[in-house]
């Protein structure tokens, strides 16, 4: 690729645009990849058909058929005109939001019509599904902005999203009610996250060892409960059912959108509100204005009247309660019932979207939908078959970490007092 600017030009980026550059970089070596691996190397052809239409939705096209060794081409073409089109962008010192979200689009259109030679691929399902799969990811990484932009790292998601996932199940189970469930979810993620903020904000102990202790407790503690109770007295303590998805009506009639966003269970839709509130009081608030001063200089907050530690404890709260309603989903919104370690590392997978998404809501929920598509992406290719052993597509939630890293984060910064204890009139410690 071309060189993009000269070496004292580069000394003078600002680190801003310096991670615009190495995202240029790791795009046009990408797209490159998909014309020669996708486009040019396979030596036979053969048609892959993309369905548009999930349900009752209205229909502007039904599917469409598609050549895969021409469709892999032309969309691998594609993909290295958006990272021209991002270099442009790069030197006029403009935003390269839109080609890079083109770029993302053409790449994975590409590799669909490479590793769907000959497949049915229902395109719509997979993109509910992709945002289905984030649900958990999302909630649990709102927690991590919560917490940690006050202060606290919040290595107990994963606990949280169990506690949530358990007590949710068994309420509604015992009562068979669905909305009682739902309801008990926050106070038992809440309930981890007040043993987190004891320990880490009034006893000063190490958070990252704290918050895997908790882990930990949380893991063996449902585990017991599970084995002594829910596994021989199913039918009483783990049979409460899953909430049934909700149209909006008319909105859930748009073509592709409709199905997608508008068609999904009760939880899903918490899960927008959380998002929307979460962002706005962020940026918006007096109290998210606090918060993000105790996060980035408690000693300077303190100075002008704010309690850091009460701040922070209420803070280390919400964000269980908002993990809490997250675990809900396993139980009340995906599956059912509860089953032994469940939530299988996706609170430690929110975390990374926390950071990918560089401690803002929108950001973290864009590197969780990333996660939640990869994570579907590879079940649906290795039910329908593709030519990628399926111990790589395991691996493919990974892999786009990887690629989230190495090409388009780089050199994140944490709030400066992330994990850092503080006595009031003393500072940090």
């Amino acid at each position: 690729m071309e060189r993009l600017m000269s070496t004292t030009e580069v000394r003078a980026l600002s680190a801003p645009e310096r991670r615009r550059k190495r995202g240029i970089i790791t795009m046009g070596s990408l797209g490159g990849f998909a014309l020669i691996l996708f486009g040019l190397l396979p030596k036979t052809s053969a048609p892959v058909t993309f369905n548009f239409v999930l349900g009752n939705e209205w229909v502007l096209t039904r599917e469409r058929i598609v050549d895969s060794k021409s469709g892999a081409l032309v969309f691998a073409v594609i993909a290295l005109l958006a990272v021209l089109l991002s270099v442009l962008q790069f030197r006029a010192r403009k935003t390269i939001r839109f080609a890079s979200g083109l770029f993302g689009a053409s790449f994975l259109m590409s590799f669909l019509c490479w590793a769907a030679a000959g497949k049915f691929i229902p395109f719509t399902g997979l993109l509910q599904g992709a945002l289905f799969l984030s649900v958990p990811l999302i909630f649990g990484a709102m927690a991590g902005v919560l917490s940690e932009r006050s202060g606290v790292i919040n290595i107990a998601i994963e606990g949280q999203l169990l506690a949530g996932a358990f007590m949710s199940g068994v309420i509604a189970s015992l009562t068979q009610n669905k909305i009682a469930g739902l309801l008990v979810a926050p106070f038992a993620g809440a309930a981890i996250a007040w043993l987190l903020a004891v320990f880490a904000i009034k006893y000063g102990i190490d958070q990252v060892v704290l918050g895997f202790v908790l882990n930990v407790l949380v893991i063996g503690l449902t585990g017991f409960l599970y084995k002594k109770l829910l596994i021989p007295y199913q039918s009483t303590w783990n049979s409460g059912g899953t909430f049934a998805p909700i149209e909006i009506p008319i909105l859930a009639k748009i073509p592709v959108i409709g199905p997608i966003f508008f068609s999904q269970n009760i939880i899903v839709y918490l899960m927008y509100a959380a998002v929307i509130l979460i962002h706005i009081a962020l940026f918006k608030s007096k109290w998210g204005l606090r918060t993000r001063a105790v996060g980035e200089h408690p000693t300077a907050a303190e100075s002008v009247g704010i309690d850091v530690n009460k701040i922070r404890f209420r803070n280390v709260l919400i964000a269980g309660a908002v993990a809490g309603l997250g675990g809900a989903f396993f139980t009340l919104g995906a599956v059912g019932s509860f089953s032994k370690e469940m939530t299988a590392g996706k609170g430690f997978i929110a975390l990374a979207a926390l950071i990918f998404g560089r401690w803002s809501p929108l950001g973290a929920v864009a590197a969780a939908l990333i996660f939640g598509f990869a994570d579907n992406l590879q079940g649906l290719l290795t039910i329908t078959g593709t030519p990628i052993p399926s111990e790589f597509m395991l691996m493919a939630p990974y892999i786009a970490t990887i690629i989230a890293v190495s090409g388009f984060v780089g050199k994140v910064r944490a709030p400066a007092a992330d994990g850092i204890a503080y006595k009031r009139g003393g500072g940090s410690h």
